[in-house]
């Protein structure tokens, strides 16, 4: 795949029309880089004006915050600020519900101020305005779909309805947890502890999570965020069942059932 820096964009006097922000996980993490290879297939599709900051993207900052360090936090989101400020850069989509919150809800502060949105919320977009096209009679029709909402995501932004709506159009049949929504449980990665050892206790969130998942008689988790799907990819396999059972994002299951 060829994506293009806005270094090699702005070099040949050109700009992208959106940002695509990778993120740590997006960038390193061997699952989260097949995300990032989806969505990026899925904007080549529909022949979106592109482009990644590639060795110029620093950390969001968000685990430093999280974990209390604020000065670490504030010296990644300068750096960040400065670059992107520098290319003139307006539009920002991620993958990342951590990055999301981080460069919307709390980069103004620091003088970085860009529309922000989420991929689901840019996929839901696109199918809207009928850009995206899918083969007919898609592999996912009828298949039993959970969808686990990301804590930056659904409470902390509000984004409910976008992901779910890309999974209906997939002519799937949806089916939620009892604890979905604004009453979600979070799949125990967000505020830092992805990255430290967990305390003691009776049970693990992820496995609960996990088995509140499982429980739905699903055969695919959907995720919108690379920590969820992390976490509940280790709840099932915990459970045994990753042969019965996927964890998918949902631009994973988009580009499966992109008409190329």
């Amino acid at each position: 795949m060829h994506v293009p820096t806005v270094a090699d964009l702005v070099a040949q006097g050109k700009t992208p029309e959106i940002l695509f922000w990778v993120g740590c996980a997006g960038s390193f993490d061997q699952r989260a880089q097949r995300v990032t290879k989806a969505f990026a297939q899925i904007l080549d599709q529909v022949q979106i004006n592109y482009a990644i900051l590639g060795k110029e993207e620093c950390c969001t900052g968000d685990p430093a915050r999280r974990a209390g360090n604020e000065f670490l936090f504030q010296m990644m989101a300068y750096q960040n600020i400065q670059v992107l400020n520098s290319y003139g850069i307006k539009k920002i989509v991620t993958t990342c519900p951590h990055c999301f919150n981080t460069l919307k809800n709390e980069y103004p502060e620091l003088g970085g101020d860009y529309e922000v949105i989420h991929h689901t919320t840019l996929l839901q977009q696109l199918i809207n305005e009928g850009r995206i096209k899918l083969k007919e009679g898609g592999s996912f029709t009828g298949k039993k779909i959970v969808y686990h909402d990301s804590c930056y995501l659904g409470r902390a932004n509000g984004i409910y309805e976008a992901p779910r709506e890309i999974l209906e159009w997939l002519d799937a049949d949806l089916v939620e947890m009892k604890r979905c929504r604004s009453k979600g449980l979070c799949c125990g990665a967000g505020g830092a502890q992805m990255f430290k050892e967990e305390e003691k206790g009776d049970v693990r969130i992820n496995t609960e999570r996990s088995q509140e998942a499982l429980a739905t008689g699903a055969g695919i988790i959907a995720a919108a965020c690379p920590f969820c799907n992390t976490m509940l990819s280790d709840g099932v396999k915990l459970a045994e069942k990753e042969e019965q059972v996927k964890v998918l994002d949902v631009a994973e299951l988009i580009a499966e059932q992109l008409n190329k």
